[in-house]
């Protein structure tokens, strides 16, 4: 047999976990040429053993230390959490007691500072509902003066009445009496010809020329008046009143009740020249 070693064939590979050495190449024959290694045979040998063994051992020292530092926050609360607990117990019966005389004043505290905001809560409430209601009051007083007024429109049951004076008879004191009787029987506001007739209205002219706050009308005099239409219709039907003296003197009054009538004439707002709001000083 020849001492020449021979090359490694495909069956038998180098094993990984040698301890020895890697072989010396091949020596040159007696006849002086070199002994090849097949290309092939060389690229054919496996990764070595540790290469492959790395990752997992990788993967396993992770774990480990997500482990380990999960293990460690869960002691750090338990401890944490056992901390007061401990203290009490070995807190003596005097300290104990300074505790609980602690916890009964901050407990008087808080029950304290409850009590002054409900208090303050309950006050402004109450002065929101007293707001309130004097805004609502003052709203309706300022409505209520302005319908008297005349400064804004007004709808509401009521009378249409016609006065009729084909002959031109029809005197300054007949309208003043007729929007005095209407007011007298619970009228709250009325227009005479588109005219809104005010606390300050005046009747001037001649009969058949006929003004009212300056305004000329004419017949037939149409009056527009909100209030009860009973008591209105009354009234102007009694003897002796305006319907009695307007037929007289060869007119006319024609009235119809209405669950609905519109005064939109509007009035100026009157500045006062000398009265001013008293502000008690």
């Amino acid at each position: 047999m020849s001492d020449t070693p021979r090359p490694a064939g495909d069956d038998e590979q180098p094993r990984p976990d040698a301890a020895g050495p890697p072989a010396d190449p091949p020596a040159e024959e007696a006849t002086g040429a070199p002994a090849e290694q097949p290309v092939e045979e060389a690229a054919a040998r496996p990764v070595p053993a540790p290469a492959r063994r790395r990752r997992p051992r990788l993967v396993a020292a992770s774990l480990i230390a997500v482990l380990t530092a999960l293990l460690g926050f869960a002691i750090a609360v338990q401890v944490r959490s056992t901390d007061t607990g401990q203290a009490l117990e070995g807190a003596r019966e005097e300290e104990l007691v300074a505790i609980l005389d602690d916890l009964d004043l901050e407990e008087e505290r808080l029950r304290a500072q409850i009590a002054d905001q409900r208090g303050a809560l309950r006050e402004l409430s109450d002065t929101d509902s007293r707001s309130a209601a004097a805004l609502e009051d003052a709203n309706e007083r300022a409505d209520a003066l302005a319908i008297l007024n005349g400064t804004v429109a007004a709808e509401g049951p009521g009378l249409v009445m016609s006065i009729r004076d084909p002959e031109g008879q029809v005197r300054v004191a007949d309208l003043l009496d007729a929007i005095q009787e209407l007011r007298g029987a619970g009228a709250e506001t009325m227009q005479i010809d588109g005219v809104r007739v005010g606390v300050s209205t005046a009747v001037t002219g001649t009969p058949g020329d006929l003004r009212i706050d300056g305004r000329p009308v004419s017949a037939p005099y149409e009056v527009v008046v909100i209030g009860s239409p009973q008591d209105l219709q009354t009234a102007m039907s009694i003897p002796g009143g305006v319907v009695d003296r307007v037929g007289r003197q060869g007119g006319s009054v024609d009235i119809q009740q209405r669950d609905r009538v519109v005064v939109d004439a509007l009035r100026p707002l009157d500045e006062p020249q000398y009265a001013q709001p008293d502000t008690g000083d």
